[in-house]
């Protein structure tokens, strides 16, 4: 997800997307810790997405 699509979603839209990737998060991690992954490179890319969301939400709340 790139940094201009995520300054385009309102603030609830944010949130739920947030949301939806926290689970996201702890379900493969669920999967990795019992069977490794083939494409393990998705958990930094959702943890990336995660701060990029939250560094966005709080660049809009300081202004």
């Amino acid at each position: 997800m790139k940094a201009a699509d995520i300054r385009n979603m309102s603030v609830e839209d944010l949130q739920k997307k947030e949301k939806e990737l926290f689970e996201e998060l702890g379900n493969l991690t669920f999967h990795h810790r019992i069977r490794p992954l083939e494409d393990t490179s998705r958990l930094n890319k959702i943890r990336k997405d995660i701060a990029r969301i939250k560094t966005i939400r709080n660049e809009a709340a300081a202004k």
